[in-house]
């Protein structure tokens, strides 16, 4: 898979039912994961990932604000660096990590991927996911 940059939505409990609707307004295929699907606590609900890939090539993003975060409408969109180029998107990290704070360390993660977020310079949040090549 080559990088992607996308935007990454956060809502506050209704991801669901808005990738749902974005599925209707741009078509394509859908993937959603519940937090429970990665061994979240009981009683933690919601989507801790949703992507919706158009057809025209379009990508979008999403989650649920976890359980303990803020959700800041306004402010509740970032952006996305994913796939399997490690070196390529470390580089970024790297980069975008100049004067940045990091909110999650670039490390492994439960789903198996290395993943971090930071918030640049400029106040923008970047997400960045190194995906484990597949097969």
């Amino acid at each position: 898979m080559v990088s992607r940059l996308n935007p990454y939505i956060s809502f506050a409990g209704n991801a669901k039912e808005a990738l749902e609707f974005y599925k209707t307004v741009f078509g394509g295929s859908l993937i959603m994961n519940s937090f429970a699907d990665f061994g979240a606590p009981d009683g933690t609900e919601g989507i801790m990932h949703g992507m919706l890939e158009a057809d025209n090539g379009f990508t979008l993003m999403a989650s649920d604000t976890p359980p303990g975060m803020e959700h800041n409408p306004g402010t509740n969109i970032t952006i996305s660096l994913s796939g399997e180029d490690a070196a390529e998107l470390r580089g970024y990290w790297d980069a975008l990590g100049d004067g940045a704070t990091v909110t999650v360390p670039l490390e492994k993660q439960m789903w198996g991927d290395e993943f971090g977020s930071l918030i640049d310079k400029f106040g923008i949040g970047w997400l960045v996911n190194i995906s484990s090549p597949q097969g």
